[in-house]
C-alpha cells in the first residue's frame, strides 16, 4: 500500500498515512482539535487528537487513562488492556517519545445485540511544558455485525500503517498548543 505525508492541523504536525485514506473532515464536521482518516474499504479509522494533559502517577498510567475514556466514551462492555511500551523518537526532532497501547474493546453500535471487536491502537505523546497530550489512535473493528470488520488480516496491516504513522509523526510548530 502506498503512503503519502499528510500536514495536520494546518502543518503544524506532519504524519505518514495510507495514501487511500479519507480526510474526514471533507464529509462532515470534524472538531478543531481533531484530525480524523477513514479507510474507504472497511470501518478502521485513524484520529490525530489534541488534549489536555491527565494527571497520571506515569506515562504508562496517562496511556491507560485515555484508553479508559475512549472506552467510556465508546459505550465498551468491556475493555482489556494487551500491552504497553515507550518507542524512542531517535530521530533527532522536538517530538516527545510516544508511549504506545494496544487493547480491545467490546462495543454495541447502532443497537446491536452483539457486541462488535475493536482493536485499538493508542500512541500518547506528551507535550509537557504546553500541558498537552497528543494522541494519534487506530481503531480496528475486527469482528462485527456490519461489513466494516476486517478481521486478523486486515488488523495485521492496519498495525502496519499505525506503527509508520507513530514511527513519522513529528510536530513541526509548538505553537499549535499555545
Amino acid at each position: 500500500m502506498t503512503s503519502s505525508v499528510r500536514q495536520l492541523f494546518g502543518g503544524a504536525i506532519t504524519v505518514t498515512l495510507p495514501s487511500s485514506v479519507i480526510d474526514a473532515s471533507d464529509l462532515r464536521e470534524v472538531p478543531d482539535t481533531q484530525e480524523v482518516f477513514l479507510y474507504p474499504d472497511s470501518s478502521v479509522s485513524i484520529i490525530v487528537d489534541v488534549l489536555q494533559r491527565v494527571e497520571a502517577e506515569n506515562f504508562a498510567d496517562a496511556a491507560r487513562l485515555h484508553f479508559a475514556s475512549l472506552a467510556h466514551d465508546n459505550d465498551a462492555e468491556s475493555s482489556t488492556v494487551h500491552d504497553v511500551g515507550i518507542i524512542p523518537n531517535d530521530r533527532g526532532d522536538n517530538t516527545p517519545s510516544p508511549v504506545v497501547l494496544y487493547g480491545t474493546q467490546s462495543v454495541k453500535k447502532f443497537n446491536q445485540t452483539v457486541p462488535d471487536e475493536v482493536r485499538i491502537l493508542l500512541a500518547l505523546y506528551r507535550v509537557k511544558d504546553k500541558n498537552v497530550d497528543l494522541l494519534l489512535t487506530c481503531n480496528v473493528p475486527v469482528r462485527a455485525v456490519d461489513q466494516g470488520a476486517v478481521g486478523e488480516e486486515g488488523f495485521t496491516a492496519a498495525k502496519g500503517d499505525f506503527d509508520r504513522a507513530v514511527q513519522t509523526l513529528r510536530i513541526v510548530d509548538f505553537g499549535l498548543f499555545a
